[in-house]
């Protein structure tokens, strides 16, 4: 198993920039193909950026293209969302998932395909 800690979500204006990070416990997080998902009051949870466990396939979201960009470095058990050019319509709690996957290397991008998540970060844009 793999536990999740997200940090770096904040109070921003529109057009900065945030870093987000993700710690994950355990020796195995190589096995886990990770993703960043948010959910806006009132809105269902959505995936934001996705990242295969060894790190040669991402997908994002259409609204975050060119804005975003996900990585992961293994050595630290960590996965990062650059997050640039920020919008208000950014704003949402940031979730940091996993999902443990060790004969793919299919991204899956609905939140029921991953067993684990960590708490969230909540991110506010203000225009």
């Amino acid at each position: 198993q793999v536990q999740l800690v997200e940090s770096g979500g904040g109070l921003v204006q529109a057009g900065d920039s945030l870093e987000l990070s993700c710690a994950a416990s355990g020796r195995t997080f190589i096995n886990y193909h990770m993703a960043w998902f948010r959910q806006a009051p009132g809105k269902e949870r959505e995936v934001v950026a996705a990242i295969t466990r060894n790190p040669t396939t991402r997908n994002y979201a259409d609204s975050v293209k060119g804005r975003f960009t996900i990585s992961r470095d293994n050595a630290k058990n960590t996965v990062y969302l650059q997050m640039n050019n920020l919008e208000p319509e950014d704003t949402a709690v940031y979730y940091c998932a996993g999902r443990l996957d060790i004969f793919s290397q299919r991204l899956r991008l609905g939140p029921d395909e991953y067993g684990y998540w960590g708490q969230g970060t909540q991110v506010t844009v203000s225009s």
